[in-house]
């Protein structure tokens, strides 16, 4: 589970579905209602959300509070492995 760990810690989520300004303006309204969110800003061209918090916060609220909206936040990329067997 990802969680913002510090003050003013930030991150992104992948938001599917955001389609204009109003979807935008949606998504981060959403996102601040969540407790320990201090900022969100969204860009549905890169359909990235950043958000800024001032305390621990579970990735699982934010994403639920995006899907509450109507829109899906694409899973976390995991990290690549090096396969150093040669």
């Amino acid at each position: 589970m990802a969680l913002a760990k510090e003050k003013n810690d930030s991150f992104e989520l992948k938001i599917e579905g955001m389609t204009c300004a109003s979807c935008v303006v949606r998504v981060e309204k959403a996102l601040k209602r969540v407790e320990g969110v201090s900022d969100a800003n969204d860009n549905f061209a890169t359909e990235k959300a950043r958000i800024v918090t001032d305390q621990p916060i579970p990735r699982e609220k934010l994403v639920a509070a995006v899907e509450r909206v109507g829109y899906e936040v694409k899973p976390e990329p995991k990290p690549m492995q090096m396969d150093h067997s040669e």
